[in-house]
């Protein structure tokens, strides 16, 4: 069993195709920071190759976005879970320096969060996100 545990989170009024481009882009932040979360390359029966994807089951949940500034600040307070966020400052820059600059002048009170990742021990991921819903 794994001892740690991954699970993606949502705003749930999120338009589908933003709520998918945040789920990859959280996706990409956690295999970057993780690395240990992304399994081997492997091979089907005809030989061909298979790069790998996440070893970690990854449930995406959804919560309102007052919930999930909460979460954030929650999991941000524990040294046990690393939080990766995705806001509507990074949707709507054009580019990493714009996000960057923008980000660095906005108060943490007005970032509004589209989606979270957290990774940490299982209790605690758990104990942060268990009464939160399945998106769909």
């Amino acid at each position: 069993m794994l001892t740690n545990k991954i699970v993606v989170v949502i705003a749930a009024d999120a338009p589908i195709g933003v709520a998918l481009n945040t789920a990859a882009l959280l996706g990409v932040s956690l295999g970057h920071r993780h690395g240990e979360t992304v399994g081997a390359d492997t091979v089907d029966a005809g030989g061909n190759a298979h790069i790998g994807m996440s070893a970690y089951p990854i449930p995406v949940l959804k919560a309102t976005p007052e919930r999930l500034h909460e979460l954030r600040a929650q999991a941000a307070a524990r040294d046990d879970v690393v939080v990766h966020d995705m806001n509507q400052i990074a949707q709507q820059a054009r580019t990493y320096q714009q996000f960057s600059d923008t980000l660095a002048g906005t108060k943490p009170e007005d970032v509004e969060y589209l989606g979270l990742a957290i990774h940490g021990p299982r209790q605690a991921v758990d104990s942060l996100t268990g009464a939160l819903a399945l998106y769909r």
